[in-house]
């Protein structure tokens, strides 16, 4: 069992920056692909960016590309995702997620795993 918990999040002025933090136990989190998920009020839960353990591929998506960086520390058990230029549509709750396998990085039916969720909200 893989336990995830992020940390990082609050209020931020639009155009500032914010680093989330994401630490696992519980398993080899090193072989794990991690991933950052967002939820905006009355919106879908939405892919934001990947990080696998082979080759160091990432993957963000478009909204996010240029401004947000994900990263990982395995001798920390920890994903980061450095967040800069941040707009208020960037407000959400912003979700941790592993999975153990390879495949569709962007999709949550690829990952196993879950944390709790750490509220992000960028004011205008």
């Amino acid at each position: 069992q893989v336990q995830l918990v992020e940390s990082g999040g609050g209020l931020v002025q639009a155009g500032g920056s914010l680093r989330l933090s994401c630490a696992a136990s519980g398993s080899t989190f090193s072989s794990f692909t991690m991933a950052w998920f967002r939820q905006a009020p009355r919106k879908e839960r939405e892919f934001v960016a990947a990080d696998t353990w082979t080759s160091g591929y990432t993957d963000y998506a478009d909204s996010v590309k240029g401004r947000f960086t994900i990263s990982r520390d395995n001798a920390k058990n920890t994903v980061y995702l450095q967040m800069s230029c941040l707009k208020p549509e960037d407000t959400a709750v912003y979700y941790c997620a592993a999975s153990p396998g390879s495949g569709y990085m962007r999709g949550e039916m690829f990952y196993e795993y879950w944390g709790q969720g750490t509220q992000v909200t960028v004011s205008s």
